[in-house]
C-alpha cells in the first residue's frame, strides 16, 4: 500500500497522486474533527492464498476471533465516545477513529500502517505529501507487530501508543522516537520473573519463548537476571506460531527434562499452541511461570487446559475498573456502534459491516470475560493521553472551546505526549518516562479452580517498581494453589541443597546449580545451607560431629579422677606409706646392731628423701599452672639428688669402713658423720643452684600444645629451658652412675651384711629405669608423657626402697636372731 506520483499520458494532463492497488478499509470507523487510528489482532489466524504469480492474489482471509483483542477495540471506542461527551476535554472538537484488524500477522500490520497513514481514498490530488489520515495510532498488542508499525510510521513522526507491547527493544528512542506505551517494558517483568523463581528456591528451570522480538528480547533479559540470581536454566527453546515442527521439538524437550518449573515467555497464540500439544501428550503437573501476554488470557481456558496450567503463576496487568465500560462492552456498543439493522423509511436493511463480520456478532451477549479485562485500562489511558495532547495543542478552554484552525502536526503530538501528566477517573496517573513507557506495576496471579469449577486468575501478590527496595515485591504464599492441587511447594533443583556441614563441588561440564555435597574436613565447618566452602575453626576450637559448628577443643591433662591418675596416686601413697612403715620400724630398732651398722642417720635421711620422691610425683598430676610446672621439675630434681646423695654417702661409708679396718688406717677420721652430712648437703646444693638458675633464666610454664593432636589441646608444662631440664636430669644421672661404680667396687668386701651389693642392685635398677625413660619420655604423646615421668619416679623410688631396705626389714622382723653384733662381724654362720 503506497502513494505514488503518477503522470498522465498526455502532456496537457495534470499530474495526480493515487493509490497503487486496492485500498484497505477499516473494520470499525467513525469520522471526526481529529482522527485516532487503531490496530488490533481481532482475528488470530490468517489464511494466505496460493501464489501462482499468473494472476492477482485474492484478499487475505482472517478467522478465529480473538475476543480479548476485540475488547481492546471496543474500549478504544468507549474512551473516544466518553471524551466526545465531555464538556471539559476538547469541548467543541469531535474525535473519530479508524480501527484495523491485522489478523495477528506482521504482513497485515504493514497494510494497516499504510492505510492509517494514507486513508482509503483512491487519490489525493496533485501532491503525495500531506497530512496523515490519523493524528495518533493506538496499538498494537504484540511487540513484533508494533515494531513493524512504529518503524513504518516513525519517519513521519506519527505517534504510536501501545497498550501491551512490552519488548525492551522498543525503549530505544533513536530507533523508535515516536513510540509510547501505557505498559512497562519487559526489562522489569523479566527481572521480576527471575526474582519470583529465586523466591521459591527454584534453581533449575526450563525456558520457552516465542521466536519473535517480544519473546527473544524478554527471554534474553530473563536469562541474564536469572544468572545474577543464581538460577540455572536447563534448556532454552523457542518456536514461532507458524513452525509446528519446532513446537513438537519443544514438547519433546519438556517431556524429557528434569526441571519441574517452566518459564514461558510466550505470546498468547504460541502459548495456546504449546498448551494444545502438552494436553495431547498428557504432560501435566509442571509449574508454569507466565508473562502478562498469556497468564490471564481467557482464550487459554479450555476443559483440558487446567490439567496443564493449573497452579501457574505469573505477572498480569492490573484489572480495568473503568466505570461504565462493562455496560458499554455488553450492551451499548452493539446498539450504537455496531448496530446491524438500520431503518430506511419503512424498510429495514442489514449493514454491510455486519455481513462481513458475522463471527463477531456471536459475542453480542457474551460477558464471561468482562470481569477479567486488564489491558483495557491501558487503552483507556492511551486515548486520554492523546486527547490531553490535542487539548493542549488546540489551546482548548471550557469557555472558548478549541481553536480548530490550528494545524496539528505529528511532531507536535510526539512532543506534547512527552509532557503529558494526568490522572484519569480511576485514580491512575498517566505519564511517560524517558523511554516512552509507563511505571512497572503488575499483579501476581495464580491459576486456581473456583468453588463452581471455573478457572480463576486469583491475585496473590504484586510488583511495583516505583516503590523502595524491599517493598517492590509482595507475595501471599499461603493463598497460592500449586499444580495438581498439591499443598507443598514444588521442588525444582538440579541437586538437593547441601546441608550445613557440607560444601558444594560443581559437577564437571554442568551448570553451577548442579553439584555434589562434600563433607567438610576435620576442623572445618559450614553453618549454612549450600555453602561454597568450609571455614576453618579458630585455633582453640574444633568441628563437631556434624561439621556445622565449632566447639571448644577438649583440654587433656592427667586428672586425679581418671583411671590412670587414680592408679598412679595409689602407688604414690602406697610408697609413702611403706616408707613411713620402714622409718617407724628403723626408729623402733634404732639401737639394734643392724640399724647402727648401716648408718642410721643416713638411713633416716634416705627414707625422708624417698618419701619426698614419692610425693613429688603428685605435682605432675592435675592441670598445669605456673607454680606446679616450676615445682614438679625442681622438686623432682632436688629430692632425687638428696636421695642419691644419701645412697652415695652410705656407699662411701662402706668403702671407708673397710679401709679403716686395715692396720694404720685413719680414714674414718676424715669421713665421719660431719663429713657425711656435708657431702649430702654439698651434692644437694649443687642441684639447688642448677634449679635456681633454671627458674631464673627460663623457667617451665604451662603450655597449650595444639600441634600434637588437631582435635584436642594437650595442657602440659613446657620445659622453658631444655638445657636446664637436662642439666637437672644429667646431674642426677652423674651421681647415680658414680654411686653405682663405687657400690660395684665394694660389692665383694668381706662382711656378712655388705650393704654395697644392695646399693649396686638398686643403682642398676635406677639407671635402667631412667635410661629407658628418655626414649619413652620423648616418644609418648600428651598426658602419657607425664605418666611416663611419674612411672620412672615411682619405679626408681620403689627400686631404692626395696633393694636397700627390704633385706634389713626382713632381718628385723622375721630374723631378729641375725640382728646381733656377732653375726654382723662374721662370728656366726651367715644366712
Amino acid at each position: 500500500m503506497e502513494l505514488l506520483l503518477a503522470f498522465g499520458a498526455a502532456e496537457d494532463e495534470a499530474p495526480f497522486c493515487q493509490i497503487r492497488g486496492n485500498p484497505e478499509f477499516p473494520l470499525l470507523s467513525k469520522e471526526g474533527d481529529v482522527m485516532i487510528g487503531g490496530a488490533f489482532s481481532i482475528h488470530s489466524k490468517i489464511d494466505q492464498p496460493l501464489l501462482s504469480f499468473t494472476e492477482k492474489p485474492t484478499r487475505l482471509e482472517c478467522s478465529r476471533v480473538n475476543l480479548r483483542e476485540f475488547r481492546f477495540a471496543q474500549t478504544m471506542i468507549f474512551a473516544i465516545e466518553e471524551i466526545n461527551r465531555s464538556e471539559f476535554l476538547l469541548p467543541n472538537v469531535s474525535i473519530g477513529y479508524r480501527i484495523y484488524d491485522n489478523c495477528g500477522s506482521t504482513l497485515s500490520s504493514m497494510r494497516a500502517a499504510m492505510a492509517l497513514m494514507n486513508s482509503d481514498e483512491l487519490s489525493s490530488g496533485k501532491r503525495c505529501s500531506g497530512q496523515s489520515a490519523v493524528h495518533a495510532i493506538i496499538g498494537e498488542s504484540e511487540s513484533s507487530s508494533t515494531i513493524v508499525l512504529s518503524r513504518t510510521t516513525g519517519p513521519f513522526k506519527i505517534p504510536v501508543i501501545s497498550h501491551s507491547a512490552t519488548c525492551e527493544c522498543l525503549s530505544n528512542r533513536k530507533e523508535y522516537p515516536s513510540f509510547f506505551r501505557t505498559i512497562a517494558s519487559d526489562l522489569y517483568q523479566s527481572r521480576a520473573l527471575a526474582q519470583l523463581v529465586k523466591h521459591f528456591g527454584w534453581t533449575w528451570v526450563g525456558a520457552v519463548n516465542s521466536d519473535s522480538d517480544y519473546g527473544n528480547n524478554g527471554m534474553a533479559i530473563f536469562l541474564a537476571a536469572a544468572q545474577e540470581e543464581g538460577v540455572c536454566v536447563e534448556y532454552t527453546e523457542k518456536f514461532h506460531r507458524a513452525e509446528p515442527e519446532k513446537l513438537m521439538k519443544v514438547v519433546e524437550v519438556i517431556r524429557k527434562s528434569t526441571a519441574q518449573v517452566i518459564v514461558g515467555f510466550l505470546a498468547h497464540v504460541e502459548m495456546n499452541n504449546l498448551l494444545t500439544q502438552l494436553s495431547l501428550h498428557n504432560i501435566t503437573g509442571l509449574q508454569f511461570i507466565g508473562v502478562e501476554a498469556w497468564i490471564t488470557a481467557d482464550s487459554l481456558v479450555t476443559p483440558t487446559s487446567f490439567s496443564v496450567l493449573g497452579g501457574s503463576l505469573g505477572f498480569a496487568v492490573q484489572k480495568a475498573n473503568v466505570s461504565g465500560l462493562d455496560d458499554f462492552l455488553i450492551k451499548s456498543f452493539w446498539e450504537t456502534e455496531f448496530g446491524c439493522k438500520e431503518k430506511n423509511g419503512s424498510t429495514v436493511t442489514e449493514r454491510a459491516t455486519c455481513k462481513e463480520n458475522q463471527d463477531l456478532i456471536e459475542f453480542e451477549d457474551y460477558d464471561d470475560d468482562v470481569a477479567e479485562l486488564r489491558y483495557s485500562s491501558n487503552i483507556y489511558k492511551a486515548i486520554y493521553a492523546v486527547a490531553h495532547s490535542l487539548h493542549s495543542i488546540l489551546n482548548c478552554s471550557k469557555s472558548q472551546g478549541c481553536d480548530k484552525n490550528v494545524k496539528v502536526s505529528p511532531w507536535q503530538m510526539v512532543e506534547t505526549l512527552k509532557q503529558v501528566n494526568l490522572t484519569i477517573k480511576t485514580g491512575d496517573q498517566v505519564w511517560f518516562d524517558g523511554t516512552g513507557a509507563a511505571v512497572a506495576r503488575y499483579e501476581v496471579v495464580n491459576w486456581q479452580r473456583g468453588s463452581d469449577g471455573s478457572v480463576q486468575f486469583k491475585p496473590v501478590g504484586f510488583y511495583d517498581a516505583s516503590l523502595p527496595p524491599g517493598q517492590k515485591f509482595v507475595l501471599k504464599t499461603e493463598d497460592i494453589m500449586w499444580p495438581g492441587r498439591k499443598k507443598g511447594l514444588p521442588v525444582s533443583v538440579c541437586s538437593e541443597s547441601c546441608r550445613p556441614g557440607t560444601y558444594k563441588v560443581l559437577q564437571k561440564g554442568k551448570p553451577v546449580c548442579c553439584y555434589d555435597c562434600i563433607p567438610c574436613a576435620d576442623g572445618e565447618i559450614s553453618n549454612s545451607t549450600d555453602s561454597n566452602d568450609c571455614k576453618k575453626c579458630p585455633e582453640e576450637y574444633w568441628s563437631n560431629q556434624n561439621r556445622d559448628a565449632c566447639i571448644l577443643k577438649n583440654v587433656e591433662f592427667l586428672y586425679f579422677t581418671e583411671v590412670m591418675g587414680i592408679i598412679l596416686v595409689f602407688f604414690t601413697l602406697f610408697g609413702v606409706l611403706f616408707t613411713l612403715i620402714v622409718a617407724i620400724l628403723f626408729l623402733i630398732n634404732k639401737d639394734t646392731p643392724l640399724v647402727k651398722a648401716n648408718n642410721s642417720e643416713l638411713s633416716f635421711l634416705l627414707l625422708f628423701s624417698l618419701t619426698l620422691c614419692f610425693l613429688c610425683s603428685l605435682t605432675f598430676i592435675g592441670p598445669p599452672s605456673d607454680w606446679s610446672c616450676m615445682l614438679r621439675h625442681t622438686a623432682f630434681g632436688i629430692t632425687f639428688v638428696l636421695c642419691i646423695s644419701c645412697v652415695l654417702g652410705k656407699t662411701l661409708v662402706v668403702l671407708m669402713a673397710f679401709r679403716a679396718t686395715l692396720p694404720g688406717s685413719n680414714v674414718m677420721k676424715w669421713f665421719g658423720p660431719v663429713q657425711q652430712r656435708l657431702s649430702v648437703l654439698g651434692f644437694t646444693l649443687i642441684q639447688i643452684l642448677i634449679c635456681i638458675l633454671w627458674l631464673t633464666i627460663n623457667p617451665p610454664f604451662p603450655f597449650k600444645n595444639m600441634t600434637l593432636y588437631k582435635e584436642k589441646i594437650i595442657l602440659e608444662c613446657a620445659l622453658g629451658s631444655p638445657v636446664g631440664f637436662w642439666a637437672v636430669l644429667g646431674y642426677i644421672g652423674l651421681l647415680a652412675f658414680l654411686c653405682f661404680v663405687l657400690a660395684f667396687l665394694a660389692r665383694k668386701l668381706p662382711d656378712n651384711f655388705n650393704e654395697a651389693k644392695f646399693i649396686t642392685f638398686s643403682m642398676l635398677i635406677f639407671c635402667a629405669v631412667w635410661i629407658t625413660f628418655i626414649p619413652a619420655y620423648v616418644s609418648s604423646p600428651g598426658k602419657f608423657t607425664v605418666a611416663v615421668e611419674i612411672f620412672a619416679i615411682l619405679a626408681s623410688s620403689y627400686g631404692l626402697l626395696f633393694c636397700i631396705f627390704a633385706p634389713k626389714c626382713y632381718i628385723i622382723v622375721l630374723k631378729p636372731e641375725f640382728n646381733t653384733k656377732k653375726h654382723l662381724m662374721g662370728k656366726m654362720r651367715s644366712v
